[in-house]
């Protein structure tokens, strides 16, 4: 029997619930069609689907990136207030389209309110300059008499959006890039775009445009921006069709994090810099078989990425005290968690892990002991050689465990949330539960994410095959056992407190 140990007492880091944060990009479906649908049955008044709002409010995602992705490096934000019908029609050269440009800075951030998220906005240094950036900033927070400021009170909205988040640029480093640069040069624009930003408004904090987290470009863009920055961007995107790959790809976070922080760290220390720098995740997802963008990206998700997703996800708990910020990318139909059409939407199988998440994950993230060797996988489904390995990392157990506790200093107990991937394809696994502290045994609400098959996905035509299932368990606590299903994501929450 596997063991999974874990103690009230032993936190290892305060949870940031931006790790819960989206992203939305002016790419194929995302927007127009997607979040934003004008003259739609299904759209209110000022455009907005109504059936997507309500299908984002349940993720509760604390935290929304825009405009991009690739289309920031390209994207003038003046082009996008004002007017709808007065706003000019542009080439999107990023995504070889045309931007209507009728979905804005002001559009977003209602949206932004509708779903009770904070903004994240992106500034290009593609073709944007250092005074297009900082005039951004002041049409979204200026609270004096000056131009911009005065564009947004005409524009409908008298006091300020107050955004405190800002990316400078978005994956500079890439060929794909409008605008791409060297690190050393991107680091040169990046400083003097920083200093008008701040100078606009003192109280923005500001994102650098990070890679892998463990490239040379990390390493030279730290350096070069520490004093002006309280987060560094990383993006990951893993998926493969092998099943093994697929699940265990996730890992490769938890390699990036150890080097990011190391770095950050040598850097705070020989620089003196008294500010924390923290990791912002803020593109991440499983994709792989719409890189080329011939169906709009629209990436139809399994139950096995739904898998990975949660391996994420468990990796951003692990790591709480570097990442504070990570968005999936991306929101609506572009290899995102929800699909709509004219008539109405269906969430795919990697919506569920994330809704989980949003629903129980607790303020202090615990550290989790799992015992799970394997010989506890069935023979079929054992990769050749075991241990299974992703680049360097490894070896992974069959059990994957992440756990948060939230105290409850009126009751002196709190409430628990254990999260536990099998990923074993074929068999159940029996795991004892060890919990240090949790006085009496109380009953638990189980949820099962799983289906019939590990490529079982979701459609118009079933859009419930890949769900999520509720039970509970009556009187649960340390010592006692549970079968996590084959192929499954189970989230067990819990009371625990005195008697």
């Amino acid at each position: 029997m596997a063991v999974i140990k874990l103690d009230l007492d032993r936190a290892t880091s305060a949870v940031d619930r931006r790790i819960l944060g989206g992203f939305t990009e002016h790419l194929g479906r995302c927007i127009y069609g997607g979040v934003f649908d004008e003259g739609s049955p299904l759209a209110d008044a000022a455009g907005f689907r109504t059936d997507v709002v309500e299908a984002v409010r349940r993720l509760k995602p604390p935290l929304m990136r825009w405009p991009g992705g690739n289309f920031v490096s390209g994207y003038h934000f003046a082009d996008g207030i004002g007017p709808a019908d007065a706003r000019p029609r542009r080439k999107d050269l990023a995504w070889h389209a045309e931007e209507s440009n009728r979905f804005g800075t002001d559009e977003f951030m209602r949206f932004c309110e509708l779903i009770g998220a904070e903004p994240y906005l992106c500034v290009n240094m593609g073709t944007g300059t250092m005074d297009e950036a900082a005039a951004w900033v002041e049409y979204c927070n200026g609270t004096g008499d000056t131009y911009w400021a005065n564009q947004r009170r005409a524009n409908g909205r008298a006091e300020p959006y107050g955004v405190r988040l800002w990316g400078l640029g978005n994956e500079m480093y890439g060929a794909w890039q409008i605008g791409a640069l060297s690190a050393e040069d991107y680091v040169k624009a990046a400083r003097q775009f920083a200093k008008v930003m701040t100078w606009t408004d003192p109280a923005i904090e500001l994102v650098s445009c990070g890679e892998t987290g463990w490239s040379d470009w990390d390493r030279v863009v730290i350096e070069g921006l520490a004093e002006f920055v309280r987060y560094h961007s990383l993006h990951i995107y893993t998926g493969s069709e092998d099943y093994w790959t697929n699940v265990l790809q996730p890992h490769q976070v938890e390699h990036a994090l150890r080097v990011t922080g190391a770095l950050i760290d040598q850097v705070r220390y020989n620089q003196r810099i008294s500010h924390p720098i923290h990791v912002a995740y803020d593109e991440w997802n499983v994709w792989f078989r719409e890189r080329e963008g011939a169906d709009g990206l629209e990436e139809r998700y399994s139950l096995t990425d739904a898998l990975a997703v949660a391996t994420f996800l468990h990796a951003f708990v692990r790591h709480a005290k570097l990442v504070k910020i990570a968005n999936l990318a991306q929101l609506v139909n572009v290899i995102a968690p929800i699909v709509t059409s004219p008539d109405g939407l269906f969430l795919q199988s990697i919506y569920h892990p994330l809704r989980l998440f949003a629903d129980h994950l607790g303020e202090l993230a615990l550290d989790v002991f799992v015992e799970a060797d394997e010989h506890q996988l069935s023979q079929s489904a054992v990769p050749d050689p075991w241990p299974y390995r992703v680049a360097d990392a490894g070896p992974f157990p069959v059990l994957d465990a992440v756990a948060t506790y939230t105290p409850d200093s009126s009751s002196g107990g709190g409430r628990l949330m254990l999260s536990v991937i099998n990923r074993d394809p074929v068999s159940d696994v029996s795991a004892e539960i060890r919990i240090a502290n949790s006085l009496r045994r109380q009953d638990a609400t189980v949820e099962e994410l799983n289906s019939d098959a590990i490529d079982a996905t979701n459609s118009f035509a079933a859009p419930d095959r890949v769900s999520v299932s509720a039970g509970t368990i009556e009187k649960f606590g340390d010592g006692a056992s549970y079968t996590f299903p084959a192929h499954s994501l189970t989230v067990l929450t819990m009371p625990c407190g005195p008697e």
